[in-house]
C-alpha cells in the first residue's frame, strides 16, 4: 500500500517545522556544542529522525526502517568506498616517506603556505571535485594539506572551505543534470544561470580561505595572488557553462587555475611570505601535531616525479572513471540495479512539494566497477607497487586503514541513513515550505534552502533532487523565473557542503582527528551560513535589481519532469 507524505501533520506549520528539525537539531549539537563522537552523534540524529518520521509524521515503520537501511548502503556504497580507498592511497605514500619530497617540491612553487594552501585546497581540490565529487576533493585535499605541514584541524577546515565555488558542476555536473531532470527545465539555460552566479564567489573564495587562514592583514599582502587563482577559475566556469554546458566546467577551470596560479608565482612572490604554521584555530583542548617542513637539500628531479606519481595516476584513473562512455562499459560488464524491497514505489511525493502526486523509487545501483572508489583503489594499487610494495604488503596496509577508519564508516552509513528518513518521511520537505512562505523575500530564503538541502543530505545533487521541484513550483506562483530558482537552490547549495555531517567526517578520516569534528564544524559554520547569505542577496538582485536582472534568461522552455 502507498503512503502519502504529510508534510503539516499537527495543523500548525510553525509546529511541524519545528519538529521536523529535530533530527537534524540532535546532530548538530551532538556534534558542534556536545562534542559527542561522531559516530555516536551520528546513530543519535538517526534514532531522532525515525521516532518523528514514525511518531509525528505518521510514516509506517516498516518504511522507515528500510529508508535507513537505503541511505546506509549509500553511505557505504559509493561514499565509504571512494574515503577508504583515498586513505589507503595516503597512507601508502606516507609510510614510505614520499610526503617529505612532496612538501619540497611544492615549496619549489612556493615557500609560503598562503600560496601552498591556495594552490591544492582550491585550485587542484577543485579537478577532483569535477571528476568525481562525493567527498573525494576534501579527502584528497586535506591529506596533502597535512602531509605538507599543516595541522591537522586546519588542514581539514581549510579544505573545507575551498570545497565550494566548485561542487554545483561537480562529477562531471551531475548535480546540474539531476536538477534539469527533475524540473524539467532545460538543462543548458540552468547550467548557464549557475554560471552567473557562481563566479562571482570562486573570485571571492580565495579571499575567504586565505582570509579564514592567517586573517585579513596577511590576507591582503598576497592580494594579487588570490586574484588570479580566482580569476582564472571565474572566467572559464562562465564561459564553459555557458556555452559549452555542465560536463567540463569544473575540469577546465581547476587546470587554467592551477597552471596560471603556478605560472605567476614564477614571477611574483610575496614579500612576507609565511613558511610556518600560524596559531591554530582549534580549541585549546586540542593539541596537534604541526609537521614542519625542515629545510634540506634540493631534491632530485626523479624523487619528485616519484613523489608526485601517485598523485598524477589519482588523476588520471578519477578522471576517466568520471567519463560517461567508460562508466557506461564498465556498467556494461557488471552493474546491478536493486529495488529496495518494502521502499521502491511505496512512498508518494504529493503537491505543493511536487507539481503532482508521483511515487519515489528506491534502486540501489550497486555499479561497484563504475564507482569512483574503484578506480581509486586501482590506482593507490598501481602506486602501492611502484614504491616498492609487495602484494602482501598492500594486503596489510589496506587491513590497517579499514580498521583505522571503521568509526568512519559507521558515521557516514548513520549519516545517510539520517538524510533518507528525513528525504522519504516528508521531514525535509516540510522544512523547505517554512521557507516557501516569505512571499517576496523568496529569492533569499530559497537560495537558503539550498544550503539546508546540502546540509541535511550531504550532496549538491540530493538537494536538487529533493528541493528542485519545489523552487520551481514556488517561483511560478510568485511570478519569480524558475530557472533563476532552480539554479538558486544548487548555487547556494554549495555553501551548505562545508558543513554536512558527511563532509566534515571526510576531512576528520583524512587528517586522522577524528573525534574532534565538533571543532571542524565551529570553525567552517560561520564561513558557510555567511557565504550562503552572500549568495542570497546575489539572487535577490537578479530577480529584481537592474541590471543583475539581465543576467536571467527569459522564458526558459520547459520539458517534461524525467520520471
Amino acid at each position: 500500500m502507498i503512503w502519502s507524505q504529510i508534510y503539516d501533520p499537527f495543523g500548525n506549520m510553525v509546529l511541524s517545522t519545528i519538529v521536523a528539525a529535530i533530527p537534524v537539531l540532535v546532530l548538530l549539537g551532538a556534534i558542534g556544542i556536545f562534542e559527542i563522537r561522531a559516530h555516536i552523534a551520528a546513530m543519535l540524529g538517526l534514532i531522532a529522525a525515525l521516532a518523528v518520521a514514525i511518531i509525528g509524521f505518521g510514516m509506517p515503520v516498516g518504511l522507515a526502517g528500510m529508508s535507513a537501511v537505503y541511505g546506509a548502503a549509500f553511505g557505504l556504497m559509493p561514499i565509504g568506498w571512494i574515503i577508504l580507498n583515498v586513505i589507503f592511497l595516503y597512507q601508502l605514500t606516507n609510510e614510505k616517506g614520499e610526503f617529505d619530497v612532496l612538501r619540497h617540491s611544492i615549496r619549489n612553487i612556493s615557500d609560503d603556505r598562503r600560496m601552498q594552501l591556495l594552490f591544492i585546497a582550491f585550485s587542484f581540490g577543485a579537478f577532483f571535485e569535477g571528476a568525481a565529487g562525493f567527498g573525494t576533493p576534501v579527502a584528497v585535499t586535506a591529506a596533502m594539506l597535512m602531509g605538507l605541514g599543516f595541522s591537522p584541524l586546519s588542514a581539514a577546515g581549510l579544505s573545507l572551505i575551498a570545497n565550494t565555488a566548485p561542487v554545483a558542476y561537480g562529477a562531471l555536473g551531475t548535480p546540474v543534470i539531476a536538477l534539469s531532470a527533475v524540473t524539467g527545465l532545460d538543462l543548458m539555460e540552468l547550467s548557464a544561470m549557475i554560471g552567473r552566479q557562481l563566479p562571482f564567489f570562486s573570485v571571492i573564495v580565495p579571499f575567504w580561505l586565505i582570509w579564514a587562514f592567517v586573517g585579513f592583514r596577511r590576507m591582503i599582502e598576497v592580494w594579487p595572488a588570490l586574484l588570479v587563482a580566482g580569476a582564472s577559475f571565474a572566467i572559464p566556469q562562465y564561459l564553459v557553462s555557458n556555452f559549452h554546458g555542465p560536463w567540463l566546467v569544473d575540469i577546465v577551470a581547476a587546470i587554467s587555475s592551477m597552471l596560471c596560479l603556478a605560472g605567476f608565482l614564477r614571477i611574483w612572490r610575496p614579500k612576507n611570505p609565511i613558511t610556518e604554521a600560524p596559531r591554530d584555530w582549534s580549541s585549546d583542548d586540542v593539541k596537534d601535531e604541526v609537521h614542519e617542513g625542515a629545510a634540506g637539500k634540493p631534491v632530485a628531479s626523479r624523487s619528485v616525479l616519484k613523489a608526485w606519481m601517485p598523485w598524477v595516476i589519482l588523476s588520471v584513473f578519477v578522471f576517466l572513471w568520471g567519463v560517461p562512455q567508460i562508466k557506461v562499459l564498465l556498467d556494461g560488464v557488471f552493474s546491478a540495479k536493486i529495488p529496495v524491497a518494502g521502499l521502491d514505489g511505496l512512498v508518494q511525493k504529493v503537491p505543493p512539494v511536487a507539481p503532482e502526486a508521483h511515487a519515489e523509487a528506491a534502486i540501489f545501483n550497486f555499479n561497484i566497477l563504475s564507482m569512483t572508489g574503484t578506480g581509486i583503489l586501482l590506482s593507490a594499487l598501481v602506486s602501492g607497487l611502484m614504491l616498492g610494495y609487495s602484494p602482501m604488503g598492500l594486503l596489510r596496509m589496506y587491513g590497517r586503514t579499514f580498521w583505522m577508519i571503521r568509526f568512519s564508516l559507521i558515521t557516514i552509513a548513520c549519516m545517510l541513513a539520517l538524510g533518507y528518513v528525513t528525504r522519504y518521511s516528508g521531514l525535509d520537505a516540510t522544512m523547505g515550505l517554512a521557507f516557501a512562505n516569505t512571499g517576496w523575500l523568496y529569492p533569499f530564503f530559497g537560495t537558503l534552502l539550498g544550503w539546508l538541502g546540502v546540509a541535511v543530505t550531504g550532496s549538491d545533487t540530493a538537494s536538487n533532487v529533493l528541493f528542485g521541484g519545489l523552487q520551481k513550483v514556488t517561483a511560478q506562483q510568485l511570478n519569480l523565473n524558475p530557472v533563476l530558482m532552480a539554479a538558486a537552490n544548487s548555487s547556494g547549495g554549495v555553501m551548505g557542503k562545508m558543513i554536512d555531517a558527511q563532509s566534515i567526517v571526510v576531512a576528520s578520516t583524512a587528517t586522522k582527528c577524528y573525534g574532534h569534528e565538533g571543532s571542524i564544524l565551529r570553525f567552517v559554520f560561520f564561513h558557510s551560513v555567511a557565504l550562503a547569505a552572500l549568495v542570497g542577496v546575489l539572487v535577490m538582485a537578479q530577480a529584481y535589481l537592474p541590471p543583475f536582472t539581465a543576467m536571467v534568461p527569459e522564458a526558459p522552455p520547459i520539458v517534461a519532469p524525467a520520471q
